[in-house]
C-alpha cells in the first residue's frame, strides 16, 4: 500500500489492479485508516483520469450487491440529482417517464439536511412502504412500469466506509471521489442508462458552474467507460426549486405538478430531465418528441393516475392524488413578513433549508426524527416584486416557537430597490 500511495502522491497513473487492491483491502480491514487517509489525500491533490475513476467505481460496485434488472422488459433509465433545497423531481419524473413507456426501477435514499430524501417524502403518504423483495420489485416494474424502494443494505459497502473516512479527513470535495461514489451506487442499482442532474449555486454542493461542469464530465466519462449510456445537465440551485420545502408539502407540490399546475421551474426541470430519460429509454428519437409525450401524459391525467397506482401498489392511500388534505398537516401556519418593499434579489437556498430543518423537516444527524407535516412555503422567486408586510413565506409548524426560522428567512432573502432578472434554470448539457 505504501507503494500505491507514493505512486499517486507523485501524480502517476494507477492500474486497475492497484485501485482494486486498495478498495478490497480497505473494505476487509487489511489496509488501516491511516494509509487509506493518506491515499485519499493523494487523490485529492493529484486527481484521477477517466480510466482510474472507472476502476475505482467498479471496484466499489464489486464489494457489495449488484441488482439484476435484466428480467425487466425495456431499457431501464435511472436519474440522479446531486441534491438541493426543494428538489422533488423524483416524485414527478418517475410517473411521468413511466407513463410514456420507459420502465423506472428507482432505488432512493433518506435525507440528511434540509428535508427528508425521496423515501421520507413518500412515507408522508399514509401506509406507503418502501421495502419490496427483489422479485416483488421486478414484478411491479413489469406490471406498472414503476417502483420506488429503499436502497439495499449491502449496496457498495466500500463507498459507505470510504465516505465516512472522507468526512473526517477533509477529502469530501474531491471530484474523482464524489463522481465514483455517486456512479458506484447507480451502476450497482442495475440501470442501463443514467441521467444526471448536477446542481450549481448557493443551495448546491458544487457552488460554481465550473465545479458542476467538472463533476458532470467526470460522471459521464465513468458511465461511458463502464458501458452505461450516461448524460448530464447542469441546473441552477441559487434559490429553492419550486415553492415548498418539507416532506408532505413537497408531495402536495409534486401532485400539483403532475396535474399541470405546478411551479414553472420545477415543471421545466422535470420536462428537460424526463425528455432525456425517454430518449435514453428508446421511446423517442428526439428531445422535442419526448417533451411532447411528457406534456401529453400530464394533460390527459395518465401520469397522475400512475402515481396513484404506485402509491396503492406499495400500500399507500392513493386517494391523496385527488385530496391532498389527507397528507399530514401542521398545526400552525405563520406568515413571515417582508421587512421592506422591492424586488427579490437573492434567496440563499442553503440557509432557507436550515430554517426548514429547524422546524423538524430535516435531519441534523442521521438519528433525528423528521416531522413530515412541517416546512416552508415560499411566496416569491428571484425577480418578483414584494410589498413591505406582504409574506415572504408561510411557515408550517407544530409549535409557535419559530423565531429562529423567521429570522433566517428574513436574513437570507435579499430585497433590492432595483429590478432583478431571474436566474437561468438549465445550463449546459453534457453527453460526452
Amino acid at each position: 500500500m505504501v507503494d500505491v500511495i507514493e505512486k499517486k502522491r507523485n501524480g502517476e497513473k494507477l492500474t486497475n489492479e492497484e485501485i482494486t487492491f486498495f478498495v478490497n483491502g480497505y473494505t476487509d480491514g487489511s489496509i488501516p485508516d491511516y494509509q487509506a487517509s493518506a491515499f485519499l489525500m493523494a487523490i485529492y491533490f493529484q486527481g484521477m483520469d477517466a480510466e482510474e475513476q472507472a476502476s475505482l467505481t467498479m471496484a466499489m460496485v464489486e464489494t457489495g450487491d449488484q441488482i439484476d434488472l435484466s428480467s425487466i422488459k425495456g431499457i431501464k433509465v435511472d436519474k440522479h440529482s446531486t441534491g438541493g433545497v426543494g428538489d422533488t423531481t423524483t416524485l414527478i419524473l418517475a410517473p411521468l417517464v413511466a407513463a410514456c413507456g420507459v420502465p423506472v426501477a428507482k432505488m432512493s435514499g433518506r435525507g440528511l439536511g434540509h428535508t427528508g430524501g425521496t423515501l421520507d417524502k413518500l412515507e408522508a403518504i399514509d401506509g406507503f412502504h418502501i421495502e419490496l423483495s427483489e422479485a416483488q420489485f421486478v414484478k411491479q416494474v413489469n406490471d406498472l412500469k414503476l417502483a420506488v424502494i429503499g436502497q439495499s443494505g449491502n449496496l457498495t459497502p466500500a463507498d459507505k466506509n470510504l465516505y465516512a473516512l472522507r468526512d473526517v479527513t477533509a477529502t469530501v470535495d474531491s471530484i474523482p471521489l464524489i463522481a465514483s461514489s455517486i456512479m458506484s451506487k447507480k451502476i450497482a442499482a442495475g440501470a442501463d442508462a443514467i441521467v444526471l442532474d448536477v446542481k450549481t449555486g448557493d443551495g448546491a454542493f458544487m457552488k460554481t458552474v465550473e465545479e458542476a461542469r467538472a463533476l458532470a464530465e467526470s460522471m459521464v466519462a465513468i458511465g461511458k467507460q463502464v458501458g452505461r449510456n450516461t448524460m448530464a445537465i447542469i441546473s441552477d440551485m441559487s434559490q429553492p426549486l419550486g415553492y415548498t420545502i418539507g416532506n408532505a408539502l413537497e408531495v402536495k407540490e409534486a401532485i400539483e405538478t403532475l396535474k399541470g399546475q405546478g411551479p414553472s421551474d420545477l415543471t421545466e426541470l422535470c420536462l428537460v430531465l424526463g425528455s432525456k430519460m425517454i430518449v435514453a429509454g428508446g421511446k423517442a428519437n428526439s428531445l422535442e418528441e419526448a417533451r411532447t409525450m411528457l406534456e401529453s401524459v400530464i394533460a390527459d391525467g395518465s401520469a397522475l393516475e400512475l402515481f396513484g397506482k404506485l402509491i396503492e401498489a406499495q400500500g399507500g392511500n392513493g386517494k391523496i392524488i385527488q385530496d391532498t388534505s389527507l397528507l399530514p398537516t401542521a398545526t400552525y401556519q405563520i406568515e413571515v413578513p417582508a421587512p421592506t418593499s422591492g424586488y427579490i434579489a437573492k434567496m440563499e437556498a442553503d440557509d432557507i433549508g436550515v430554517a426548514a430543518m429547524l422546524l423538524g423537516a430535516g435531519r441534523a444527524t442521521k438519528d433525528d426524527e423528521i416531522d413530515l407535516a412541517v416546512g416552508i412555503v415560499l411566496t416569491k422567486k428571484i425577480g418578483d416584486t414584494i410589498q413591505q408586510g406582504e409574506p415572504l413565506a408561510i411557515i408550517h409548524s407544530n409549535t409557535q416557537d419559530v423565531e429562529r426560522s423567521i429570522s433566517l428567512i428574513q436574513k437570507h432573502i435579499t430585497i433590492s430597490n432595483d429590478p432583478v432578472s431571474s436566474p437561468q434554470l438549465i445550463g449546459e448539457m453534457i453527453t460526452g
